[in-house]
């Protein structure tokens, strides 16, 4: 039975798993990048001054790098707080007899994914331990697309009913997230693709299925935000047309009230000019007859614009 041991660093906690003397695996787990202990990690296992800057810059970019000795993964596992998509990075550093973990177990993906991996035991690869860790993460993604499908179907409820501003905000809100989820699931897949071809003699052709696995997971993935994306354009057709009817429906009535009020206007406008030799001028019921005159003409246009269906 292998010996697990944990030792502290001051606030850093390592964790060091051992198999046996002749073949031992160390698992470094660190949650922070800006301490010595990640130089003396470097210094201990030659890693490259290029990738510890990587990991110190915070840098938004998913990469991989296969050098002689070990491979460098930069991971961007996402997760929902407060109905908002979170991104925390996770840096990893494998080789023969070491796995280097940097990340924020706070994020659940990350945790999550620090949990699977060390219920694999002691006498798992370091080359496994990193497909664990990578498939668990996307399998956040997974999670994350949902919670977007859900607001998506939300949207296009909405905008049925009522195609107010606030979900025109709404459609371009999901659609800038679901431009940045299409773009992390792009370059992780680029990742596994390379975990498969270019890896070296760290991974163990054995492992290649678990990485091809993972790697038709991102491509499901993909497939499915594409989908995402063509909802929303669509939900944005329905709602710019749905704004333009609402538009024409107002335009008709008030071009419906102004025909109306036409003939009333006309004749009024007629003997407002008070001009001599207009009729009913000097009779004494002259006022009543102007008013039945308006009333009738305004009556008969009604008629005329219901018997051409327009109102």
């Amino acid at each position: 039975m292998a010996e697990v041991g944990v030792s502290r660093y001051d606030e850093m906690i390592l964790h060091v798993i051992s198999a046996t003397n002749e073949d031992a695996l160390a698992w470094y787990q660190l949650e922070s990048n800006d301490t010595s202990q990640l130089d003396e990690l470097a210094k201990k296992y030659g890693l490259h001054a290029v990738h510890i800057e990587d990991c110190r810059a915070h840098s938004d970019r998913i990469k991989i790098d296969s050098m002689p000795g070990y491979i460098f993964v930069t991971l961007k596992p996402l997760h929902v707080v407060d109905d908002e998509i979170a991104e925390s990075p996770l840096h990893i550093f494998v080789g023969r007899d070491f796995c280097i973990t940097i990340g924020d177990v706070e994020c659940a993906p990350v945790r999550d994914a620090m949990e699977r991996a060390w219920r694999a035991g002691s006498d798992t690869p370091p080359a496994k331990l990193l497909y664990l860790i990578l498939d668990t993460i996307v399998d956040a993604y997974f999670l994350t697309v949902d919670h977007l499908d859900d607001h998506i179907d939300l949207i296009e409820d909405d905008v049925l009913d009522d195609p107010s501003p606030k979900i025109l905000e709404s459609i371009f809100e999901n659609k800038r997230q679901l431009i940045n989820l299409r773009r992390i699931i792009v370059a992780t897949r680029d990742v596994g693709m390379h975990l498969q071809r270019d890896s070296g003699d760290l991974v163990d052709a054995s492992l290649y299925p678990f990485y091809r696995d993972t790697y038709d997971h991102l491509l499901r993935l993909a497939d499915t935000v594409d989908t995402l994306r063509d909802l929303l354009n669509n939900t944005l057709d329905v709602y710019l047309s749905s704004v333009a009817n609402r538009t024409n429906q107002v335009m008709k009535v008030l071009t419906v009230l102004s025909t109306i009020a036409l003939p009333a206007l006309v004749i009024s406008g007629i003997y407002g000019m008070n001009l001599k030799g207009l009729p009913f001028l000097e009779s004494d019921y002259g006022t009543l007859i102007v008013l039945g005159f308006m009333v009738l003409s305004t009556a008969t246009l009604l008629v005329l614009l219901r018997r051409f269906h327009w109102l």
